[in-house]
């Protein structure tokens, strides 16, 4: 499922189906689209078929944009499409065929297991499932409510007449075809209302967690600086907190059997205050800044994460006591165990009957089939900047707090049973000397500045001290030879310093340790990509660099396989996150090409994102996801 910003019938809104000449063949879906003439264009569908790349504004803030970069998408959708872009899509490797779905960018069945991923995968789980269910829900609570009375009453009479004439379920089937297939309808069945600002339980309104509107598609009502940052912090916040209990569970905190005025439970640190400040170390480590004052989405989530584990915990002690549910998983067992015979045999007649019918069962290559999910979706987008010599400009980023003012609403468009001015106070932000009635919590052992605290600052101390020193040595070692050495030189650096050359065509980065950029030229018949230390601002052509500073290149065409990769590995991150401050860690992406051998490892790249998207879109690869 997709979110409504991110919904695949933005595909139709690209107007395929206008008056063009014959669509070219290609290998999927995703590259016919991105070659068919539009008849209403944005800035990127303007810039024509020149083989010289035109700069739409890489390096200009969004305000610079006030025309649509792709006609019929929005440029806050665009970028929020590109940014979970990033964060999902890591390791892609080029295959010969396209898949059954004839889209590519598919999940391989080779893909492994990391962390990492996991994470990646429940939050984007978070920001394009869970949202769209808990605005379901919500909505089904407006409905049960009747605090919109006409709304709820036309419902009702349909529901009455159907149930009269025994035609529930065509209904129910006629409704659905409907929102699917003509989507204005969605929002007058369903009016939309700020997701923060509606009771689940009531169906009214109420305070948002957060203390503001300032988000319109997020469960707290954070505020944000750009559209989809706001529910993305949620996410992040939401695996930092299931996390953090995990960890509180696995070392028993708050056993029974500690008494009050045990003598190390003040000086110890917390063992969840550390999965928390991981967490912290690892946004500083890439440059992001995250606390309390900044993401107003942290307490709230951590609150529903303790929540949801207490009714988590409910639901399995009384799953335990109901000693069916058992016996039926006593069955099940018994029947996976023993009936080995019978379960091969029937494979084995749907092997003979109905070759590669696992693949046929998957939902994407069937019910779904030629319906992008949303990864595929800006994978098209990219390549229609490409096929227009007008490559897409990366999402701004907001170094700034968001400002906690609420944010706009239109009160005639709201439906939700309330009057203006109740809307109003519910959305407006809590006077600073106002706070929430809370219940009572006790109050916290006092933390002194004990020994542990005097530890902690020492290993800090230390730990930094180490890190430059380890610099400093692995500058040496890079000198005389080392390439483990050479690929860590230039991976930190200040916090909020600028990428130059950013792009679209020249890339900042470093290749065995020596610092220089990567560059595009699509002058050639096949666009060409090397790496030279002779920097030239706007002239990409390798034939006017010196023939010594150009240390590797190859076809894009040939590029087989691209890795994003970390410049200090995770535990590094952590440390530098922790012990170094005002720096960040820079990170690398690897390039294999066809022949063997041929691989590439740039390092110390402020653009590696905006770089892996240019290849991924600028051939004609079909790519596979890993």
């Amino acid at each position: 499922m997709n979110s409504p910003a991110t919904n695949p019938s933005h595909l139709a809104d690209l107007n395929v189906e206008a008056e063009t000449p014959p669509i070219p063949e290609g290998p999927t879906d995703s590259h016919i689209l991105s070659q068919v003439e539009q008849d209403e264009k944005g800035l990127s569908q303007q810039a024509g078929d020149d083989a010289e790349v035109t700069d739409l504004g890489w390096t200009q803030p969004s305000e610079h944009f006030d025309e649509a970069l792709i006609a019929g998408l929005s440029n806050e959708d665009l970028w929020m499409l590109i940014r979970r872009f990033n964060k999902q899509v890591y390791n892609v490797k080029a295959v010969s065929n396209a898949p059954l779905q004839n889209l590519d960018l598919t999940r391989s069945d080779d893909d492994e297991f990391s962390p990492d991923k996991l994470r990646a995968t429940l939050e984007r789980f978070y920001t394009t499932v869970f949202i769209g269910l808990t605005g379901f829900v919500k909505h089904i609570a407006r409905l049960r409510s009747w605090k919109e009375p006409r709304r709820t009453t036309a419902f009702c009479a349909v529901y009455v007449l159907a149930w009269l004439l025994d035609s529930l379920m065509p209904t129910l089937l006629a409704t659905i075809f409907a929102l699917i297939i003509f989507p204005p309808c969605r929002d007058i069945l369903f009016p939309p209302a700020p997701l923060a600002l509606v009771d689940k339980n009531t169906g009214g309104i109420q305070k948002p967690k957060a203390g503001v509107l300032g988000s319109h598609d997020s469960l707290t009502g954070a505020p944000e600086n750009f559209k989809g940052e706001a529910a993305e912090n949620e996410a992040s916040n939401l695996v930092a907190g299931i996390a953090t209990v995990a960890v509180g569970s696995a070392v028993g905190k708050n056993d029974q059997a500690v008494p009050e005025d045990a003598p190390l439970e003040a000086t110890v640190p917390d063992a969840m205050d550390i999965v928390a400040n991981s967490a912290d170390a690892r946004s500083a480590a890439n440059g992001e800044i995250s606390n309390d004052a900044r993401d107003k989405t942290r307490q709230p989530m951590k609150q529903s994460v303790l929540e949801a584990a207490n009714m988590l915990m409910q639901i399995i002690n009384d799953i335990t006591d109901i000693y069916v549910l058992i016996k039926t998983a006593g069955l099940v067992v018994g029947f996976v165990f023993f009936g080995d015979p019978i379960i091969w045999r029937g494979i084995e007649l749907l092997n003979s009957k109905y070759p590669h019918w696992e693949n046929i069962l998957k939902i994407q290559n069937s019910l779904l089939k030629g319906v992008p999910t949303n990864a595929q979706l800006t994978l098209t987008l990219l390549r229609i900047g490409e096929a227009n010599a007008s490559p897409l400009p990366p999402p701004p980023t907001s170094a700034s707090k968001p400002p906690s003012r609420p944010a706009s609403l239109h009160h005639e468009e709201l439906t939700l049973g309330a009057t203006k001015e109740e809307i109003t106070e519910a959305a407006a932000a809590e006077p600073k000397s106002e706070k929430p009635h809370r219940l009572p919590l006790p109050a916290p052992p006092i933390r002194r500045n004990g020994w542990s605290a005097k530890v902690i600052g020492l290993f800090r101390g230390t730990t930094a001290t180490g890190v430059e020193s380890k610099r400093g040595i692995d500058k040496v070692r890079a000198m005389v030879g080392s390439v483990h050495a050479a690929n860590r030189v230039g991976v930190l650096r200040p916090k909020g310093k600028e990428s130059t050359p950013v792009g679209p065509v020249e890339f900042e980065a470093r290749y065995k340790g020596k610092r220089g950029a990567v560059v595009i030229d699509s002058t050639k018949e096949s666009p060409l990509l090397y790496f030279t230390t002779d920097i030239k601002h706007g002239d990409i052509q390798s034939e006017s660099r010196k023939s010594d500073s150009i240390l590797f290149s190859i076809p894009v065409s040939d590029i087989k396989e691209m890795k994003k990769q970390g410049g200090l590995g995770w535990k590094g991150k952590l440390v530098v996150g922790w012990a170094i401050g005002g720096k960040e860690v820079v990170d690398g992406l690897l390039l294999v090409g066809k022949a063997p051998r041929q691989s590439y490892q740039l390092t110390a790249m402020g653009t590696r994102n905006q770089l892996f998207n240019r290849l991924i879109a600028i051939d004609g690869q079909v790519w596979e996801c890993f």
